[in-house]
């Protein structure tokens, strides 16, 4: 089939080059979200998708708006069979939904209908599930909820981060999106209607989202943590200033601390949650490098009782 494949960052990267290596299918455009600034400088950058498809020497589409007339004009130019969707960050419209003449497949990090949304492999650490996966979906103009083509499995480790479980999954998922093509191509495989029951929501999680409530329960805690590592990152502020947070573990073994104390000794750095304290692992503090928890307190000479907020 003629494809037409539509994503943006590196989690992305292993299904479109399934597809790039498909002797079955033919990737004719890759679209990618603008050139975004990186760097301390601010200098425009190809997204991971973008660069593939550059060095792959397939055409590439960038558009502001992918759902104006002059681009959707310029995807039936193509005379795409399918388009295929991973991470992508822009909603197609119906009418662009319609170009491809078997529309659009998109690849979800979810077992559909659980966690549906721009969050999915957070949302199930943050939750304590014990199951996840992938699943390929026809795309229709509501958000992830579309008849069904396949699912792949995924089981959460105890101490996965979410970059952890992404990574898993964007490997898996790419021989699941493979094969969803592979299928429609053949006309061996139909997509089947999503269940109305366990359906759940997973926003995107902001910056301001990911710092630290140590009321809260250890578990939790911990939990959060990792799942908004790598991005966006968990913090919390120790003496007014912010400091970014690498997973931590729960430490039963301790008395109790106040939610958001800190207690150091030679056994290392923890800090008081609603239940057991957690002792932490690497931190980041403002306009330095990542480092172990202890080596920071030795050099920050924190005082009796301080709190992280």
């Amino acid at each position: 089939m003629r494809i037409v494949f539509a994503g943006t960052p590196a989690p992305a990267l292993p299904s479109l080059q399934r597809l790039i290596d498909s002797p079955r299918h033919q990737v004719v455009a890759v679209i990618s979200r603008p050139d975004a600034a990186a760097g301390r400088r601010g200098k425009p950058t190809p997204s991971p998708v973008a660069r593939l498809a550059l060095d792959a020497g397939i055409a590439l589409l960038r558009p502001d708006r992918p759902n104006t007339p002059d681009f959707i004009a310029e995807l039936r130019a193509l005379e795409p069979d399918c388009g295929a969707v991973v991470a992508y960050g822009a909603i197609l419209g119906a009418q662009l939904l319609a170009v491809p003449r078997h529309g659009w497949v998109n690849l979800h990090f979810s077992l559909l209908p659980a966690w549906r949304g721009a969050a999915p492999v957070q949302a199930a650490i943050a939750a304590g599930d014990a199951l996840t996966g992938a699943t390929t979906f026809l795309i229709e103009p509501t958000l992830d909820t579309g008849p069904v083509f396949g699912v792949t499995t995924e089981t959460i480790r105890p101490t996965d981060t979410a970059g952890d479980l992404l990574e898993r999954l964007a490997a898996s998922g790419a021989g699941l999106l493979e094969a969803t093509m592979d299928g429609i191509a053949d006309g061996t495989l139909s997509a089947v209607p999503q269940s109305g029951e366990g359906v759940s929501i997973a926003p995107k999680i902001t910056v301001d989202q990911a710092r630290v409530q140590w009321e809260l329960p250890a578990p939790i805690v911990e939990r959060r943590i990792r799942a908004v590592t790598p991005s966006p990152g968990a913090w919390t502020t120790v003496d007014e200033q912010r400091m970014r947070l690498g997973p931590v573990t729960v430490d039963a073994e301790h008395d109790r601390l106040e939610p958001g104390v800190i207690a150091v000794d030679r056994t290392g750095v923890r800090l008081g949650t609603g239940t057991q304290p957690v002792l932490l692992g690497e931190v980041q503090p403002p306009g330095r490098k990542a480092m172990a928890a202890s080596d920071w307190a030795r050099g920050a000479r924190l005082a009796d009782g301080v709190r992280a907020r």
